[in-house]
């Protein structure tokens, strides 16, 4: 019996998606779930898994293509006998085969290519993420510790052919879906927004000193470490109660207040940056906080975040200090207003009651939309901000 393999029901919000490469060839068996194909849209990789155990009879779509939702990709013959319905002469798979193709299906895209760059077999590398999922940091452990079981190198795809010019010679490369679609975005942001940048800075001791206090308590309690990031998560919701134009929109001429605060966390990946949203973040607490975004942030790299989890969002935080940052000026994820950027902490000479000391501080900027949010309002939204950081007790009394 013959299954048809189509494109999955994309977003409303996503139109089409491209056929990024196809992880099984005609006459290869395939296991129920397995993933066939990968399918990058403008901001996730999503997977084609097999609908039941078979041999991929037929490739309907090559690698490359652009598709649209409920587009036919492959047909499928069901059940083991199904070899000899191809016609092609390739013999069915051993067992070992076709465990390992059960379990390469576990890893997401990022997973993979890290896998076939070292050499590693699937079933070397433990994965960390429900189900046994291999994540990329999964199989980049494996890649560096002792254990890994090298396997026979697997073909690479040829670069696209480089142009000479004498001695030297330079590569064209297509943008990705993503990447085109964050550069469509920040155009956008920059050519329909009053955009503006103003700053301050962050005395992080108290943060600090609480964080080393309890971390291992912390920690040893929930599960999850105690970061920074669910206290800036904390100050900015506490500063957007006290100036709410802040997580407002624009749409024509009105101004959309939003009663509820939904705020995105940005994560870079290798296929670029992604904001995924904390909903209702002001009904969270710290260590909900820190485990939202660790989850996030492996589904972000492994490509097995959902769409869902990254659309909407009322106000947004960037953290350049993981990558050194000192100081930047982030674009504005439209259509929100503003966007927090925070920085490297840098321990730095300041008078504190007339005396020179030297504090662990952070530059912070906050980017917005000036149609809207007055300079004032900007200001005093930052320095709310750091006053909530600068006692954290604030945080927990709503001072």
């Amino acid at each position: 019996m013959s299954i048809e393999i189509r494109v999955p029901q994309l977003p409303e919000s996503v139109a089409d998606a491209t056929l990024v490469a196809w992880r099984k060839q005609a006459g290869e068996a395939v296991s129920r779930d397995e993933n066939l194909a990968d399918l990058e849209t403008d901001k996730v990789v999503l997977e084609v898994p097999a609908p039941a155990d078979g041999v991929l009879r037929e490739i309907k779509v090559q690698g490359g293509a652009t598709v649209k939702s409920g587009d036919l990709l492959a047909l499928i013959e069901e059940g083991a006998a199904a070899a000899a319905a191809t016609g092609n002469g390739k013999a069915a798979p051993s067992k070992a085969a076709a465990a390992a193709t059960a379990s390469t299906a576990r890893a997401g895209p990022a997973a993979r290519r890290v896998m076939e760059e070292s050499n590693l077999t699937p079933a070397a590398v433990a994965g960390s993420a429900p189900g046994g999922r291999i994540t990329k940091a999964d199989a980049q452990a494996a890649a560096s510790g002792p254990s890994a079981t090298p396997a026979a190198p697997s073909p690479r795809p040829a670069p696209a052919s480089p142009v000479a010019r004498g001695a030297r010679t330079e590569q064209r490369v297509p943008m990705t879906r993503l990447r085109a679609r964050i550069a469509e975005r920040l155009v956008q942001a920059q050519s329909t927004q009053a955009l503006l940048t103003t700053f301050n800075e962050v005395d992080l001791s108290a943060v600090q000193e609480l964080r080393s206090r309890y971390k291992d308590t912390f920690e040893k309690k929930h599960g999850v470490k105690l970061g920074l990031m669910s206290f800036f998560v904390k100050a900015s919701i506490e500063a957007l109660r006290r100036f709410p134009v802040v997580n407002a929109s624009v749409e024509n001429n009105d101004i959309v207040y939003h009663e509820y605060f939904d705020i995105g966390v940005a994560v870079s990946t290798e296929r670029g940056l992604i904001v995924p949203v904390l909903r209702d973040a002001d009904a969270m607490g710290f260590a909900a906080i820190e485990q939202a975004i660790a989850d996030y942030a492996a589904r972000a790299r492994s490509a097995s975040i959902a769409l869902e989890d990254l659309t909407g969002g009322t106000f947004s935080i960037t953290n350049g200090g993981i990558f050194g940052s000192l100081l930047s000026t982030p674009i504005v994820n439209a259509p929100q207003s503003a966007i927090l950027g925070m920085h490297k902490i840098q321990p730095r000479p300041v008078a504190v009651d007339a005396q020179v000391v030297v504090r662990p501080m952070m530059y912070l900027a906050l980017s917005y939309d000036h149609r809207i949010i007055d300079g004032r309002e900007a200001v005093q939204f930052l320095v709310a901000i750091k006053d909530s950081l600068e006692d954290p007790g604030r945080l927990l009394l709503g001072v």
